[in-house]
């Protein structure tokens, strides 16, 4: 019988939530994201027009709410109730639409994921999985993707921070390089409070 490594995952980050020990909630906004939704004078790119938007392991949703208070229609995905209930009563607070989902990565067309999705983003969830999860994650997102869609990673670098996995740029490249053309990289802002080397990535989807 083959282990269900992120299922086992899925119960630890439960218990974090439920005893409270959220270390990566409440960090600064990504700058990359920032820089794509509104434009970035810096290199000359302008505003993204606001479509449908996915957030990919949205945890308590403050990325989500951004979105949506820049004019995105705005599904979101997390396997962990509370983590759901916490980013619902925040987009009620700040009087924002945002639809969040109790869903897997890994299976988002059978939760139902609406599709296309113009933006996709993802801050600090595909770095922590195995390879399968990662294939999976990758048909998934590419399935529900617009034809033109882009898609935005912000993940920890291998070795950077004991008890995640990471990814370096050689294995994102390779994982989205049917499909997807990789458009920048970088450094990021870090996503917790130990600094933890960070990077982005942004994805443009293209025809195969």
């Amino acid at each position: 019988m083959k282990l269900d490594l992120l299922g086992s995952k899925h119960t630890l980050f439960r218990l974090f939530y439920r005893l409270g020990f959220t270390p990566w909630d409440g960090h600064p906004l990504a700058q990359s994201l920032r820089n794509l939704v509104e434009g970035n004078p810096s290199d000359g790119s302008l505003k993204l027009p606001a479509a449908a938007a996915l957030e990919l392991g949205c945890g308590t949703g403050d990325a989500s709410i951004y979105l949506a208070k820049q004019g995105w229609q705005v599904t979101a995905v997390d396997f962990v109730p509370t983590a759901l209930d916490k980013a619902r009563a925040k987009a009620h607070a700040e009087s924002v639409d945002v639809t969040f989902v109790n869903a897997d990565v890994r299976q988002l067309r059978q939760a139902g994921i609406p599709g296309p999705m113009q933006l996709i983003i993802d801050n600090g969830c595909l770095h922590n999985m195995n390879d399968d999860d990662r294939d999976a994650y990758v048909r998934e997102v590419s399935a529900v993707a617009a034809p033109d869609a882009r898609l935005l990673i912000v993940a920890f670098i291998p070795g950077g921070r004991f008890g995640v996995r990471g990814i370096d740029h050689a294995e994102m490249e390779r994982r989205f390089a049917s499909g997807w053309t990789l458009v920048s990289a970088g450094e990021e802002r870090a996503l917790d409070a130990e600094k933890t080397p960070t990077r982005y990535y942004l994805f443009q989807r293209r025809d195969t």
